[in-house]
């Protein structure tokens, strides 16, 4: 009879703890599943799940804040993923968040990671879509070394055979590493071209600092490079000058001439420097108009004196004087 009891007693015991380990279990497993706690759904297009299957964890900036509730195939380059988030999150989870599949740690389970937006969208509701970033997986990124591997194999192959080529003296490169005296000249052409560029250099230095120093609003220069119409006057001053250079050519070229005939006793003027019977009745006559104009004067002085134009030449005296007096008071 005490022997029953106490088989009773243990057996009650062992259900009482197996039930609590349930209950327990069961909850552990609730919680982590979000089956006790108010929830609201997000949706989230990829090309590529990476390998997520449902139950799988979601985080937002590394938090963990729902489960992922369903994966649907919507065609043949679009995967929906539902995911559960926690009601308490709703008001943290703006609109311009994106979702990203991940793994939790080097080898665990793939996870889904949402990332806050940088914007000012308004909070998310119940059923909205968000943005996805699809990452690159591990076999993408193995195909693209490989790829990446292949082609440095054929780069490698043709510089080599470049290496070869030049090393044997083939091409412009290979002759001008082989041959000394090509080399030479091709230097001494890059010392010419160096030297021309610096003279170049320094004359156009020389131009423009001697066009600095012209005085384009008040010089001579100035005004004939932005006035058109006076450097059209400087062209007729200088054709002018051209002219009048050709005609005082030429009335040098007729005096000349006009000096040679002199010379050669052509016209009146030999004529009358070489004739002396010329020169003596030019000189006779000059004498005897002199002799007249003295007979003249004389006779002028004793008409003044003569009583019938005597007031006439008083009176011509006292007007001269008036007008002497007159410029003398001025």
């Amino acid at each position: 009879m005490e022997k029953t009891n106490s088989q009773k007693l243990r057996l009650g015991i062992f259900v009482i703890l197996g039930s609590l380990l349930f209950i327990g279990t069961i909850y552990f497993i609730g919680e982590r599943q979000n089956l006790f706690a108010k929830t609201f759904t997000v949706n989230s297009n990829f090309n590529n799940v990476n390998g997520l299957i449902e139950g799988n964890n979601v985080r937002y900036s590394g938090i963990h804040v729902g489960t992922v509730k369903n994966i649907l195939m919507i065609n043949d380059s679009t995967i929906q993923v539902t995911m559960f988030i926690d009601e308490k999150m709703m008001s943290h989870i703006k609109k311009d968040a994106i979702a990203t599949i991940g793994s939790d740690g080097l080898v665990g389970n793939m996870i889904v990671n949402i990332i806050p937006g940088e914007g000012n969208a308004t909070i998310i509701s119940s059923g909205d879509t968000i943005a996805s970033y699809s990452k690159i997986g591990t076999g993408e990124m193995l195909n693209t070394l490989n790829t990446t591997n292949e082609n440095a194999a054929l780069l490698t192959s043709k510089l080599l055979d470049i290496t070869n080529a030049i090393t044997s003296g083939k091409g412009t490169l290979g002759m001008l590493i082989n041959d000394t005296i090509t080399s030479n000249e091709l230097q001494q052409t890059i010392h010419y071209l160096k030297l021309t560029s610096m003279e170049a250099n320094k004359t156009m230095k020389d131009i423009k600092t001697l066009v600095s120093a012209v005085d384009i609003e008040n010089s001579v220069a100035g005004v004939l490079l932005n006035d058109a119409e006076e450097a059209q006057k400087v062209k007729d001053m200088i054709s002018n000058l051209n002219q009048s250079s050709e005609d005082i050519k030429t009335v040098v070229d007729n005096l000349k001439e006009t000096i040679t005939n002199f010379k050669e006793g052509n016209g009146a003027f030999n004529y009358i420097t070489e004739d002396e019977d010329a020169v003596k009745s030019l000189q006779e006559s000059l004498e005897n108009i002199n002799e007249g104009t003295d007979k003249f004067n004389q006779n002028m002085e004793a008409l003044k004196h003569n009583f019938l134009v005597r007031g006439y030449f008083k009176k011509l005296e006292r007007q001269e004087k008036k007008e002497a007096e007159k410029e003398g008071v001025k």
